[in-house]
């Protein structure tokens, strides 16, 4: 801005000397033609942008003409005025930075909205209080702010739990059992009885035979029933279709445990969902892809696969662990190479584990 201010100073500077040299008829054609080409510009231009430049200009030769004469020019005393304030306030204005309080972290949103999903009967205030047992500070406005934001309504929910909590907070004392058939090489039916525990996906084979009858039925209800009584969890319910498979002997072994069985509708498979899930998934994955030679080969191919989907195979409902691993989560691990990428093969190959060494 310097360097234009004395280069358009001097221009006009060398202008006024020319014009000292003129005589006063063509200094007053040149006055006249000079007036009406503003007065043609002031009719197509309604406000003229000037730089910092041309207003000092302006302003210094303004101080040399009389004052009657200041009013021709599109530049008024107000304007002049106005300039110098602008100046002022550019000159005493200091940085400063965004106005308002500061923002709230995103890590601290994040929280907010991990503790209202995960407890949907907390308010606002009930969050506050949990985020300050943490020691972490927040007015009770500012988490209203983050839930209203993010879609949530900030008072705690006056319903009943939704069917996913409750099916849940069900599934810890809940197991399911299940038939399924499988047919071997000589064309002989083998059945083979498989219990689900809803909560952590555990399964258990506990037993096939070519002939289910009642005494073999209840003597599996019984082992397992030994099984579970080890158990830190009770379990409350069994889950069974209306097979007559289960017998009333069957039911009595779980009874005497203090497990309610409860019986699905008829022909409604949906109503054992998970364990029919399981059943689907112990077909496609090892059973339909390869030829069973008898019971025998049947439990020995059954029980490498099942501690392969107790131990290694990952779940969704489960956070992509397995039913065996849920206490010991997975490190997070940013350097991928594969090289220490190491695979085990279940079944000759069948199926493949792969496993991250140091």
């Amino acid at each position: 801005m310097t360097l234009s201010f004395f280069y358009r100073a001097f221009l006009r500077v060398l202008q006024l000397i020319r014009l000292t040299f003129r005589n006063d008829a063509d200094l007053a054609v040149e006055v006249i033609v000079l007036r009406h080409e503003v007065a043609v510009l002031r009719r197509q231009v309604h406000r003229p942008v000037l730089e910092q430049a041309d207003r000092a200009v302006i302003a210094g030769f303004a101080r040399l003409l009389p004052r009657r004469r200041l009013g021709r020019f599109f530049v008024q005393p107000g304007t002049l005025l106005r300039w110098h304030r602008d100046l002022v306030a550019k000159r005493w204005t200091y940085p400063h930075g965004q106005p308002g309080r500061r923002g709230i972290a995103k890590a601290t949103t994040a929280l907010v909205l991990r503790l209202v999903k995960e407890n949907p009967e907390w308010g606002y205030r009930r969050i506050q209080g949990e985020l300050a047992s943490m020691g972490i500070v927040m007015a009770a406005s500012s988490v209203w702010v983050i839930l209203k934001r993010h879609g949530v309504e900030p008072s705690p929910r006056k319903s009943g739990p939704t069917w996913a909590e409750f099916l849940s907070a069900q599934a810890k004392g809940l197991i399911a059992c299940d038939f399924f058939h499988v047919d071997t090489v000589l064309l002989r039916r083998l059945y083979v009885l498989v219990f689900i525990h809803h909560e952590t996906r555990l399964v258990r084979i506990v037993g096939v035979t070519a002939r289910p009858v009642a005494d073999w039925v209840t003597q599996q209800a019984r082992n397992l029933s030994m099984d579970l009584a080890y158990q830190a969890n009770a379990v409350k319910f069994l889950l069974r279709d209306r097979d007559t498979k289960f017998t009333a002997s069957f039911d009595a072994v779980f009874a005497a445990e203090g497990t309610r069985v409860i019986k699905t509708p008829t022909r409604a498979p949906r109503a054992n969902a998970i364990c029919e899930r399981v059943v689907g998934t112990i077909r496609r994955e090892c059973l339909d892809r390869m030829l069973v030679l008898g019971r025998r080969h049947l439990e020995a191919v059954l029980a490498e696969y099942v501690e392969h989907y107790n131990s290694h195979r990952p779940h969704r409902s489960l956070d992509q662990r397995a039913p065996c691993a849920l206490d010991s989560p997975p490190v997070p691990n940013e350097d991928i190479d594969p090289a220490k990428v190491r695979r085990t093969d279940r079944l000759s190959g069948l199926i493949h584990e792969y496993r991250m060494v140091a």
